[in-house]
This record gives C-alpha cells, sequence and structure tokens, in this order.
C-alpha cells in the first residue's frame, strides 16, 4: 500500500512530467503533450501493472547473474551481492521518485570494495563503512546536494566507467578459465605479495579446461545474441540464458566427460536453511577504527557521483521525459545503503544497465523495479540450491563483456576526437585508477583536468596589437590571478618611449591582483617614459 500510495501521489507531480490533475491545462505526460507516438500514462497503479511486472521478471533475469557476479568481482560473499540486489529493489522504490531507474550492486564500486575489503581484512567491517556510507548519502540528499556530479569533467567520468571495465577484465579473466584458488582479498593471497597482474600471471599455469570451455560458450551467447531470432524473447535476456546453458554445460560434464566437470569451489556457493545466520552483520567494534570512516566517506562520495550521473542517463532514455528529483535520490539511497549495510549487503547504487533493461521492457513507474527485488528475495530464500550449481566462470565472463562495453575502443577513440584536453585526463584518470585505487585515481584525473582548464583559459586571455609606438593590450576573455606571469613578461619587454593602452573592456572578469598588477604598471611606466591608458577596468 505505501508503494501504491507513492505511486499514486506521484502520477501528476512535476517530477512526473506531467501536471496533477484539476491543474490549469492538460494533465496528458510530455510525451503525448508532444505529439509523439508515446502512450500515456496511467494515474492509477493498476492500469500500468501488466506493463511494470513483464518489465519486473526480465530486470530480475538481468540482475540474477549480475548480482552475483559483482560480489564474485568484489572479493566478497555472494550472498551480500544479493542482499544488495534486494534492499535496492525494495526499499528504493518506495522512497525515489525515479520511475525507470533500478538500483543494486555496481560493478563501478567493484574496485573499491575490493580494495576496501582488502585494507579492513574483514567484511563485517568493510559492512559497517557501508552503513556510515549511507549515513553520509542520506546527510547529503537533505543538505540537497544532488549537484555535486556537475562539478566533475566529462573526461574524468569516462574514465572513471572505462577505469571500471579494464579492471573488470583483469580481475575477471583469471576466473573464466577457472582459476578460483585464491581471493584477491584473502590473506594468504596478500601474504604472497599477489596482486591483479601476478594473478593473471599464475593463472595459465591452473586453467580448468572445463571452465575455459564454458567461458567461451558464454562469451558467444552474450556476443552474439542479439543477431539471433531468440533475442526476441523478452524474458529471456543474453545473461540469463548464458547462465542457463554454463549450468546445463556442467551438468552434461558431469555425465559425459567427468574430467571436465567442475568441483564445487568451481560453483556459486550460497548458504541454504536458516540464511539469517549466514548474513555477516557489521561489526560495531570497529566503528573507532580511522580507516573504517574513510571507506565509509569515500563510498558515500563514489556512489552517489555514480547514482546520479546513471539517473541523469536514465532520465535521457524516459520515454515520457519524467525528471527524477537527485536530492530525493540520495535520500532514497542513503537509506538503502544503510539497510544493506545492516544486512551484511553490498553498496548499492543506480545501475544503468538494470536500468536500461527496465526501459527496453516496457516499465513505467517504480513497481517493475519493487518486483524485481521481491523475485531476487523468493530466489534466495526457495532457491539457493539451484543457485549454487552456477560456474564462476560464467559469471566472470558476464562481467568480462560489461567490461568491455565500459572500455571498448570507440570509447577510446570518441575522447581522442575531442582533443588532448579531454583526452589526456580521460587517460590519466583510467591509469590511476588501475595502478592505485578509484577513489586515488579519480583525484589524479580531476586534478590533471584542472590543469587543462587553467591551460585553456590561460590561452589568448589578451591580444597584443603593435601600431608604430602605440601598443594595445586587449583582453579577450576572464583574467584570474593565473594571468600575471604573463602580463608580467609583457610589461617587461615594452620598449621605452611608446604609448600603452590596457582595454579590459573585453573581460568578462579581472582578478583583484591583476587589477592591481596593471595600475601598479600605470605607476611606473613614467620611469620608461611609457604613457599607460586603462580602458573598462
Amino acid at each position: 500500500m505505501q508503494l501504491q500510495n507513492a505511486i499514486q501521489a506521484s502520477a501528476g507531480s512535476e517530477h512526473m512530467g506531467a501536471r496533477a490533475p484539476g491543474a490549469e491545462g492538460a494533465a496528458a505526460p510530455r510525451g503525448e503533450a508532444h505529439g509523439d507516438s508515446t502512450p500515456p500514462l496511467d494515474s492509477r497503479l493498476t492500469g500500468n501493472l501488466k506493463y511494470d511486472i513483464p518489465a519486473g521478471v526480465v530486470v530480475f533475469l538481468v540482475a540474477l547473474p549480475l548480482c552475483l557476479g559483482i560480489a564474485l568481482a568484489s572479493g566478497a560473499p555472494l550472498l551480500s551481492g544479493i542482499v544488495a540486489g534486494i534492499v535496492g529493489g525494495l526499499v528504493i522504490p518506495l522512497i525515489s521518485r525515479a520511475q525507470l531507474s533500478v538500483s543494486g550492486p555496481a560493478a563501478g564500486l567493484a574496485a573499491i570494495v575490493l580494495a576496501g575489503i582488502t585494507s579492513l581484512q574483514s567484511f563485517q567491517a568493510f559492512a559497517l563503512a557501508v552503513v556510515i556510507g549511507g549515513a553520509l548519502q542520506l546527510g547529503l540528499g537533505v543538505l540537497r546536494a544532488g549537484a555535486i556530479s556537475h562539478f566533475f569533467p566529462s573526461s574524468v567520468i569516462k574514465g572513471m566507467l572505462a577505469a571500471i571495465g579494464v579492471l573488470l577484465i583483469l580481475k575477471q579473466l583469471p576466473h573464466a578459465i577457472g582459476f578460483d584458488k585464491d581471493n584477491f582479498a584473502s590473506e594468504s593471497f596478500k601474504a604472497e605479495g599477489g596482486n591483479t597482474f601476478t594473478m593473471l600471471a599464475q593463472a595459465p599455469q591452473a586453467i580448468e579446461w572445463g571452465a575455459f570451455l564454458i567461458s567461451a560458450v558464454c562469451l558467444a551467447i552474450l556476443v552474439g545474441w542479439e543477431k539471433t531470432r531468440l533475442a526476441k524473447i523478452s524474458w529471456l535476456p543474453a545473461p540469463l540464458a548464458a547462465v542457463l546453458v554454463a549450468t546445463l554445460g556442467n551438468e552434461l560434464f558431469k555425465v559425459a566427460a567427468p574430467s571436465l566437470a567442475l568441483e564445487q569451489k568451481h560453483l556459486v556457493t550460497l548458504p541454504t536453511g536458516d540464511l539469517t545466520s549466514a548474513l555477516q552483520l557489521p561489526d560495531w567494534s570497529a566503528i573507532a577504527r580511522p580507516e573504517v570512516w574513510v571507506l565509509g566517506v569515500t563510498l558515500a562520495i563514489v556512489a552517489s557521483l555514480e547514482t546520479l550521473l546513471n539517473l541523469e542517463a536514465v532520465d535521457r532514455i524516459d520515454p515520457w521525459h519524467r525528471k527524477s528529483p537527485p536530492n530525493r535520490e540520495l535520500v532514497a539511497q542513503g537509506v538503502a545503503n544503510m539497510l544493506s549495510g545492516f544486512a551484511g549487503g553490498l553498496p548499492v547504487t543506480s545501475v544503468i544497465v538494470r536500468s536500461s533493461a527496465n526501459t527496453n521492457a516496457g516499465a513505467r513507474t517504480r513497481v517493475s523495479a519493487f518486483t524485481h527485488g521481491a523475485l531476487l528475495l523468493l530466489a534466495v530464500v526457495f532457491a539457493a540450491g539451484l543457485l549454487s550449481h552456477i560456474p564462476l566462470a560464467c559469471l566472470a565472463t558476464i562481467l568480462l563483456v560489461t567490461g568491455y562495453k565500459l572500455a571498448k575502443p570507440a570509447i577510446f577513440a570518441e575522447m581522442r576526437k575531442l582533443g588532448w584536453n579531454h583526452f589526456i585526463p580521460f587517460v590519466v584518470t583510467i591509469v590511476a585508477i588501475v595502478l592505485t585505487d578509484l577513489l586515488k585515481g579519480i583525484a589524479i584525473g580531476l586534478a590533471v583536468g584542472v590543469l587543462f582548464v587553467l591551460r585553456t583559459q590561460m590561452s589568448r586571455v589578451f591580444d597584443v596589437i603593435h601600431e608604430g609606438a602605440r601598443v594595445t593590450i586587449r583582453f579577450n576573455k576572464a583574467a584570474y590571478f593565473f594571468t600575471q606571469g604573463k602580463l608580467v613578461a609583457l610589461f617587461e619587454r615594452l620598449p621605452s618611449d611608446t604609448h600603452v593602452v590596457v582595454d579590459a573592456q573585453g573581460a568578462s572578469y579581472v582578478d583583484h591582483d591583476v587589477a592591481e598588477l596593471i595600475r601598479r604598471f600605470q605607476q611606473t611606466a613614467a620611469r620608461r617614459n611609457i604613457q599607460v591608458e586603462i580602458r573598462g577596468l
């Protein structure tokens, strides 16, 4: 009833792109008002169920393997990925006003989650950091900080997404060929000096041919699915088809080729029976550890940024052109992350892959996201035994394809066409994230991006026009303090016995330091028999 009331209450609000019933003007959604082919929305909950429930089923089928795969990539218990998916599906639709956005564990946070679990040496301590991050997100929403994403250059954001794709590929290649012996976050692996690159070097020596064959078949399905007639089956998305084929293939190996059959350590392992006892709840004794708070702040910032960027992207593909309120979304995400952390789940964000699937499946309201969360809950409660037959190699392959989509060559070519000012911060962000971690990489990329902005801003701030004994210094744009160096050098080169005109009329802004420098030059120029005329300062 709470969800129903929320949907009905917001059906005619400004965030739905339609006027409230009885208000001046038409109550039709924007699609209808603009005269396009978009069908009108039904303000009744039951009027949209025939679209939202089937869409929720499709999103569930897409989300299930991704929840497991992202937990695998994060070095976290697989159940934590399902928990995050359930919370993202059941909680956020009750608070958020984003009609088509679907939330859950995100591949974009896999690197930072892995690093966090490794540094804290405890998933329970990490769960506490998730609770702290959620509380901070809630505070950001209350403080109306939804515009934070506008302060990051697109080159850094695209670099972050591409770097996540590169990391997914590097970290999942070993799992795709069956090298699951060492978890990235395990103590034994760290004690041996292990990292992503040593894992890649060791993997070929321990290849499991059954896993290799399963990965090859799954890759073929994921890449070629859209070219087959099976793609028209809306309830059978490519990731689910890959999971079904991989699971059945391994069962076939057990009968026809036992040497290729994968052991349980190469399969999904979920607890059965009393699931509540299997949840790894927060370790509240770690609340005094500074690194837990640092990680909480990091999760709050990165998860908020990723959510806001995804929210904007989803609004762009909404057939009804509805605008999702970002501050309300931060509140919803904050509450969900607090609950996910309390229950031993991964961090939650709005996820573009699931949201796109939701939109393409014909969803109209938040009921579809709620449906997908309910189905995830039913699956983990009643079908955990079946899920334990899924090969890890299949999930790794799904993440490999996800990583490629985030870092495909076309993205690099697109950024190169935009010029070096965009391409270099983009590449630096990728390299920095891969070699350090997500937060440091973004900071380094942002610093490089700012340097290029300054470089652009410093270019052609003013032109110098020589006309005999007359020199005109004409400002073309805003002159900030970092323009002083060029001005000082110019003033020192000016010959004696000249008339200098400093024309600042074309500058939208002149920094106080620059203005003082020009006035000091005017006062001292008489010693060199230079007359200075100032305009527009």
